[in-house]
């Protein structure tokens, strides 16, 4: 059995995010997510199975759950999925315009 993302690491990455990409965290809630109208949106925790999101939605504060398909086998493969779910998200948004 894989170890679960401990809490203090999970933290680091949704700070990390939410600080450093908010465009990317919002682009995984409009299109992952599938909230296209959100304005704003929240990393607030990730585990092995996927990621917690907030998105503002015409003025309310909306949970969104975006699964990792696979699984993560552990903490460290969190950055190259995030980078794949944006290279992913990127790619319908293009392809929708």
């Amino acid at each position: 059995m894989t170890a679960a993302i401990p809490s203090d690491v999970s933290a680091r990455i949704c700070r990390h995010m939410n600080e450093d990409h908010a465009d990317a965290v919002l682009l995984y809630a409009q299109v992952l997510g599938q909230t296209p109208n959100a304005t704003a949106a929240t990393l607030v925790a990730l585990d092995l199975e996927g990621m917690d999101l907030y998105a503002a939605v015409d003025g309310t504060s909306v949970s969104l759950r975006i699964p990792f398909t696979p699984p993560l086998p552990d903490a460290s493969a969190a950055h190259h999925t995030l980078i794949d779910l944006l290279k992913q998200a990127r790619q319908v948004r293009g392809a929708g315009s």
